[in-house]
């Protein structure tokens, strides 16, 4: 007896080789287009999700992020070829695909949005499948308005941070690393000390203590990197427990 996949197989070859012409039987793209075919086939006949079939899957696929109504969905695909499936079967195939790999659940923050813009599209007759295409390009132009938005927040936050911080070390408490003025050359304060550090041409840093911004400073140190420098610091900020 012959298994689901032999039969899809089978119907594929079939079906291609009633070309007439031996020219495309042979043609390389043609022969291409034919295994991605017969993959597809065998990989659904496989699966042990057997209702879903042919288009089924791939609506599914499509849908997932959308935010589309579970029923409105169901009654969908129950019209396409395949046994009849309930909203459980609807769900927790959704679910499966939100697990696969490079997939991820609907944003709950596009919910609103996607739920306003499908009800719209519905109520005027848009077909299931444009609705979803809409649905896709509403939540690219969303998650990338989110995207500008989270970069803005960020880039605020940092910049009320470097104020605070820069604030900090004018009022003379100790602080971390911090530019003044926009200064190429960053200051910190620690232990009642303070220090200056700057890199140079060659990449590496140097490491001062100073008494005012102006100051020349007395040389510390040059290091490599900025956390070199950083280490070094909390050692010579608190060497016999001095300050001033």
């Amino acid at each position: 007896m012959r298994s689901d996949r032999q039969s899809a197989v089978a119907s594929l070859l079939f079906d291609y080789l009633k070309s007439p012409s031996l020219r495309h039987l042979r043609d390389p793209h043609s022969v291409h287009v034919l295994a991605t075919k017969i993959v597809s086939a065998v990989d659904r006949a496989g699966s042990v999700w057997a209702k879903w079939e042919g288009q089924r899957d791939e609506i599914a696929k499509a849908a997932a992020p959308c935010w589309i109504p579970i029923e409105d969905l169901r009654a969908f695909l129950n019209d396409l070829p395949g046994p009849s499936l309930t909203k459980t079967d609807v769900e927790q195939r959704l679910r499966a695909i939100w697990d696969e790999p490079y997939t991820t659940y609907p944003n709950d923050f596009l919910r609103e949005g996607c739920q306003a813009l499908y009800h719209s599209e519905n109520a005027q007759g848009t077909a299931m499948p444009a609705i979803i295409g809409a649905l896709q390009e509403h939540i690219e132009r969303e998650d990338d308005r989110l995207r500008r938005e989270q970069e803005e927040s960020y880039r605020r936050w940092k910049e009320e941070e470097r104020v605070k911080l820069e604030q900090r070390f004018l009022s003379g408490a100790d602080c971390g690393w911090t530019r003044i003025d926009e200064s190429e050359a960053l200051y910190s304060r620690r232990n009642g000390r303070t220090f200056r550090v700057l890199q140079g041409k060659d990449k590496r840093w140097t490491l001062f203590r100073i008494k005012e911004i102006g100051d020349k400073g007395e040389l510390l140190g040059l290091y490599q990197g900025r956390r070199d420098a950083t280490k070094a610091l909390k050692a010579i900020a608190y060497a016999n427990g001095q300050q001033g």
